[in-house]
């Protein structure tokens, strides 16, 4: 039995929730997201509630149980609090800045690095070297911190590189000379 499918999610004051056939659509204060629910789990609106259930006790169904329960409750956080990851840029001369609808992220290559912005996404560029991308959907927000980390993952010896705030970094010992 999926301990976190069962358990009801509160819908709170100010966020509208409505099930259209296959479709629900979530409103909030900070927008408005939407979700094309598995055909064999059972979503009810309740009074202040939002109820999944499942067909059988199969593996497949207990699993997915958990999980359409987990992106149901995302969304609802998402359009009342929303999301953010905070990055780190750590390097001489790394440096990220905001150019339009592109973020452009110097890394210690040739050429600078663009990356388009998603719709959805804000990202804020403070001192340089720390990257804010924020916005509703968390798997998005998530999607385009990872897409950034990626243009310079941390390296162990020097740490410089992209990193998340909260990131530890194992730093490895380098080479002793005789």
């Amino acid at each position: 039995m999926s301990r976190i499918g069962k358990k009801p999610i509160p819908v709170p004051q100010g966020v509208t929730c409505s099930l259209e056939e296959r479709t629900l659509t979530v409103k909030g204060p900070k927008g408005e997201l939407s979700l094309t629910v598995h055909p064999s789990m059972g979503v009810a609106l309740e009074e202040s509630q939002i109820v999944v259930t499942r067909p059988s006790e199969s593996k497949t169904d207990k699993s997915l149980h958990g999980t359409m329960r987990s992106l149901i409750q995302n969304m609802i956080i998402g359009v009342t609090e929303g999301y953010a990851k905070k990055l780190q840029i750590i390097g001489v001369g790394y440096r990220a800045a905001v150019q339009g609808k592109k973020l452009v992220v110097t890394a210690g290559y040739a050429n600078p690095v663009e990356l388009d912005i998603p719709s959805g996404i804000d990202v804020d560029v403070v001192k340089n070297t720390e990257v804010n991308v924020s916005g509703i959907d968390k798997q998005a927000v998530g999607a385009f911190a990872a897409n950034i980390r990626a243009v310079r993952k941390p390296e162990p010896y020097l740490g410089k590189g992209i990193r998340y705030a909260d990131e530890r970094v194992r730093r490895k010992v380098g080479k002793t000379a005789k």
